[in-house]
C-alpha cells in the first residue's frame, strides 16, 4: 500500500467542492482512501482515524489544503494526484471566469457592487464573523456552514432582523430566491407559492410537488433547523413570513418544519393570523388536528402540503384520477413482489440522503403500525443506538453528521450509501430497501446511475441465499433538473425498482411490502 501526503499552504477551497472532489478520487481504480480537505481539527481527526495524519499535516492551519491518498500502487497514487491537480485547476479556472479572484470582503463588494446576498461556506468557527461582515454591507446572508454556536446564531439573526435582512442558516442547505436555486435546490417553475422552511429536503420535496401540480414558487426561504428552538425564537421564520406577506408575487404562504418549541409556534401562528394571504402549515410529527381546530390549514405530509397550497389557488390535485390509478398499479406490483418473500423477510430498511424525508417516512410508517428505529428519531424508544447495524424496521439518514464527518454528503457522492445498500441486501430480515434520490443543484450528476450496481449486488446477495429483495425508490426532482427526473426514473425502473412519485407514496409502498394493508390513496 502506498501513501502520499501533500500540503498547499494558504490555499482555501470551499468545503462542498472539496467533498465532491474527494468523492471523485475515491471512485478511481486502485484507491483505498482519499482525503482532500482543509486543515481543520475535525479533518485532521479524520486523517488520524485512517492512519494518514503526518506531523506536517498535524501542524496545518485551517486555511491550508491537505491532499492525502492511500493507493494500491505507485501508479494509482500518481494518477490520483494528477486527477486532483486537474480538478483543482478546473475549480480555479471556474472562479476566474467572472474576473480576477478576490480574497477579502472589500474586494468582493468592489468586484460585484450590485450583490445583495452572500453565501457563507467556511469552517463554522468563522461563519458568524463573515456573516456579520456581509450584513454590515447591507446583504442578505445564507450560511451553509454548520458548527456555529447558538449564541452566534442568535446574534447574527438579531442583527439581520434589525436591518430588515434575512439570515438563512446556519446549516441551511436549500433556498430559491427570485428564481435562483441556492446550494441544494431543484429547478422548478416560478409562481405564486412562497415557502419558509427549517429543513432542506423538506423544502425540496414541496417545491418539486408544487411544480408537478403545474404551480410555481415565488420564494423559498430556508432558516436552518435551529431557528425554531426556544433559544433562537424563530427570528428568521418570522422574518420570512413577513417578507412573503409583503411580496407581491406570493399569493399563498407555506411553512415547513419539525414541531417548533411551543413558545415559538405561538409567535408564528400569531403572525399568520394577521396575514391577508392564506397559509399552509406543515409541522412534521406535530399536532395537525390542533392546528386545524385553531383555524389553520395544516398538513401532515409534504405531499399534502403542496396539494393544500394548490387548493388555495384552486388548482387540481396532482395527476387527477390518473395518479390514483398509477399508485394502485404500484400497490398491485408490491403485492406480487411480497408474495415472493421468504418467511424471515419482515423489515423495512430505509437508506436516505435527505434528513427530512427520513423523518417523514418515520412518521408515515409509524402511522401504519410499524415499530421503526432511526438515527434521527426524537422519541427515545425509536432511537437507533448503533448506526452500523440495522435492527427491525430501520430508517437511516446517511447525511447526518455521524456519517458525513470528513466524508462527502451522500447527495454529493453516493459511495457511502452504496456500501450500506449491499450490506442490507445480505441481511435475511430485509423485506424491502427504501431509497431516495435528490436531483438538482449541488447533487451528484447521476445519483441513480451510480447506485444501480449496488442495488444489483444487494439483490444478487439475497438471491444467493434463496431470497427475493424488493426495492422502492423516490426521485425528488423535475424534468428541468440537470439530471432529468425521467432519465433517472427510467434507470431505476429498468433495474426492477418500484419508483414512487412522492416520498409519502414510497413510504406507503414500503409499508405494503412489510405486510401492512394500507389505504389505496397517497
Amino acid at each position: 500500500m502506498q501513501i502520499r501526503i501533500a500540503i498547499q499552504k494558504n490555499a482555501y477551497h470551499d468545503s462542498v467542492a472539496l467533498m465532491s472532489l474527494t468523492g471523485q478520487i475515491n471512485g478511481l481504480d486502485g484507491i483505498e482512501e482519499a482525503v482532500v480537505s482543509m486543515g481543520t481539527p475535525m479533518n485532521k481527526e479524520l486523517l488520524a482515524n485512517v492512519g494518514m495524519l503526518t506531523e506536517e499535516a498535524a501542524a496545518c492551519g485551517d486555511n491550508d489544503l491537505i491532499l492525502a491518498v492511500k493507493a494500491e500502487s505507485e501508479e494509482a497514487l500518481e494518477q490520483a494526484f494528477q486527477e486532483i491537480d486537474g480538478l483543482l485547476h478546473a475549480q480555479r479556472g471556474n472562479k476566474k471566469k467572472g474576473g480576477a479572484p478576490v480574497q477579502t470582503w472589500g474586494a468582493a463588494v468592489q468586484a460585484l457592487p450590485e450583490a445583495n446576498l452572500a453565501i457563507i461556506s467556511v469552517p463554522g468557527e468563522y461563519a458568524a464573523r463573515e456573516a456579520e461582515k456581509a450584513l454590515k454591507q447591507g446583504m442578505h446572508v445564507m450560511i451553509f456552514s454548520d458548527n456555529v454556536t447558538l449564541a452566534e446564531e442568535k446574534r447574527v439573526k438579531e442583527l439581520a432582523a434589525g436591518k430588515g435582512l434575512l439570515v438563512m442558516g446556519p446549516d441551511c442547505g436549500t433556498a430559491i430566491i427570485n428564481g435562483v436555486g441556492l446550494c441544494f435546490a431543484n429547478e422548478v417553475r416560478r409562481g405564486s407559492v412562497g415557502l419558509v422552511a427549517a429543513s432542506g429536503t423538506g423544502l425540496q420535496e414541496v417545491t418539486v410537488q408544487l411544480h408537478r401540480l403545474g404551480l410555481g414558487v415565488s420564494q423559498a426561504i430556508g432558516t436552518g433547523g435551529r431557528d425554531l428552538h426556544e433559544e433562537i425564537g424563530g427570528i428568521m421564520m418570522l422574518e420570512g413570513i413577513r417578507a412573503l406577506q409583503a411580496d407581491e408575487k406570493t399569493e399563498v404562504i407555506v411553512l415547513i418544519s419539525k414541531p417548533p418549541h411551543p413558545s415559538v409556534q405561538e409567535r408564528m401562528l400569531r403572525e399568520l393570523e394577521g396575514s391577508a394571504k392564506p397559509a399552509v402549515v406543515c409541522f412534521l410529527d406535530g399536532d395537525a388536528e390542533a392546528l386545524r381546530e385553531a383555524g389553520f390549514t395544516a398538513a401532515t405530509t409534504l405531499l399534502d402540503t403542496a396539494q393544500l397550497a394548490a387548493g388555495h389557488l384552486k388548482a387540481e390535485p396532482a395527476g387527477g384520477t390518473g395518479a390514483g390509478e398509477r399508485f394502485r398499479k404500484l400497490l398491485d406490483e408490491a403485492d406480487r413482489q411480497r408474495s415472493r418473500l421468504a418467511a424471515g423477510q419482515t423489515d423495512v430498511r430505509g437508506l436516505f440522503c435527505g434528513g427530512t424525508l427520513t423523518a417523514e417516512a418515520l412518521s408515515i410508517l409509524r402511522g401504519e403500525g410499524l415499530a421503526v428505529r432511526s438515527n434521527v428519531a426524537k422519541k427515545p424508544e425509536e432511537k437507533l443506538q448503533d448506526v452500523s447495524v440495522s435492527t427491525g424496521h430501520t430508517l437511516l439518514d446517511l447525511g447526518d453528521d455521524e456519517f458525513t464527518r470528513g466524508r462527502p454528503h451522500p447527495m454529493i457522492e453516493p459511495g457511502l450509501r452504496n456500501e450500506r445498500i449491499v450490506q442490507e441486501g445480505r441481511d435475511p430480515a430485509a423485506a424491502v430497501l427504501y431509497l431516495d434520490f435528490e436531483l438538482g443543484y449541488g447533487s451528484h450528476a447521476d445519483p441513480a446511475g451510480v447506485s444501480i450496481e449496488a442495488i444489483r449486488e444487494a439483490r444478487r446477495a439475497a438471491e444467493a441465499e434463496g431470497r427475493y429483495l424488493p426495492v422502492v425508490a423516490y426521485v425528488c426532482g423535475t424534468e428541468l433538473d440537470k439530471q432529468d427526473k425521467a432519465s433517472q426514473t427510467r434507470l431505476l425502473e429498468e433495474a426492477g425498482v418500484l419508483v414512487a412519485e412522492s416520498n409519502k407514496e414510497a413510504a406507503l409502498l414500503a409499508a405494503r411490502l412489510a405486510g401492512r394493508s394500507i389505504k389505496e390513496e397517497a
